[in-house]
């Protein structure tokens, strides 16, 4: 019986590396694709498509004009995705976001209700200035992004599959926006800064993009493939060192666990779902460098973007001019200690 079992772990385990030694090609060429279109931003590419890969929602933060929303369509093509945009603004309903039910009568005199889909039923949404919408608008959200369908009169109906939310949010510009609930915070797998290019690049966007026609990227896989991928990256192993490393991380940004810095600094830090997102990212980011299993580099390397979005500081703390981003660096710097 052992002998049978082990034959059968053999077996499994040879099939996982040889579907991922397929996704390892399949990633590159999605990697390659996106660089015809999105000149330099290395960093911002790699989280933003970690995101999706890990089956999540990313949220992007940086000023106007960075290429967010060009970032955004261009993954919905490369990766084979039905993609729609929604303007957040003030006046926004929510059910502009998820749609409404319309009375139709028919030759006989019958009348019913019928439901027009709104935006929301696509499978890589992209939420532009998603804080400029009030708190009610916002929450249209919510159970789409945790629980990937919605309810409309009491029914519920089923969103595509896959299903992303790809947020954009201007941090310059606070007149008029409503901040995002912590609890929406934390339906987003991971917070993608957007800064400015380098030299590089941005002469490469000036050449690339003011001429009589630009490159246009091409799909590369389609929603059933990608699937399939999200599906393997929950099936690559991660070692116990790796794990331990996640909840030394997770649970150290967190007040009462022993850690000095974090009680004076930290009003909250990161619940369960933090954890949750450094296991999934670290098996994509593995699978994004070519690796078939993740390391305790990979943890710490998404430390900010996974974490920084679900931790606050105290009064004190931001009295004396520190960022969350410096206490999770003090945090990873520890760890590498």
């Amino acid at each position: 019986m052992s002998v049978m079992k082990g034959a059968t772990e053999l077996a499994d385990e040879k099939a996982i590396v040889a579907a991922a030694e397929a996704a390892l090609g399949e990633v590159a060429l999605v990697r390659a694709e996106i660089g015809k279109v999105i000149f330099g931003q290395e960093s911002v590419v790699e989280q933003t498509l970690l995101a999706v890969l890990s089956g999540g929602h990313a949220l992007l933060v940086g000023v106007p004009g960075l290429a967010k929303t060009k970032l955004v369509a261009t993954l919905g093509i490369v990766l084979g995705l039905d993609n729609s945009r929604i303007q957040f603004t003030p006046d926004l309903m929510p059910s502009d976001i998820l749609g409404s039910e319309v009375m139709d009568q028919d030759a006989a005199g019958h009348r019913s209700f019928r439901f027009i889909p709104g935006p929301i039923f696509t499978q890589l949404l992209m939420a532009d200035e998603i804080n400029r919408a009030s708190p009610r608008t916002q929450s249209a959200l919510l159970q789409a992004m945790q629980e990937y369908h919605i309810t409309i009169a009491g029914d519920r109906k089923d969103l595509p599959q896959p299903f992303h939310v790809l947020a954009t949010q201007n941090p310059l510009e606070q007149e008029g926006t409503y901040p995002l609930p912590e609890a929406q915070l934390d339906r987003f797998l991971m917070q993608v800064d957007v800064g400015y290019p380098e030299l590089a690049a941005e002469r490469q966007i000036l050449l690339e993009t003011t001429g009589l026609a630009e490159t246009e990227a091409r799909p590369v896989i389609d929603a059933g493939r990608l699937q399939q991928i999200q599906g393997l990256i929950r099936q690559m192993p991660v070692g116990e060192k790796v794990v331990d490393a996640i909840l030394a991380l997770v649970r150290s940004a967190r007040p009462g666990n022993g850690n000095a810095d974090t009680d004076k600094n930290v009003a909250w830090g990161p619940g369960p779902r933090a954890g949750q997102a450094l296991m999934l990212c670290a098996r994509a980011r593995a699978l994004y460098d070519g690796r078939l299993a993740p390391s305790i580099d990979d943890v710490l390397a998404l430390a900010e973007p996974v974490l920084q979005h679900r931790m606050a500081l105290t009064f004190a703390a931001r009295a004396e001019g520190m960022s969350v981003r410096d206490v999770i660096a003090d945090l990873v710097k520890r760890a590498k200690d």
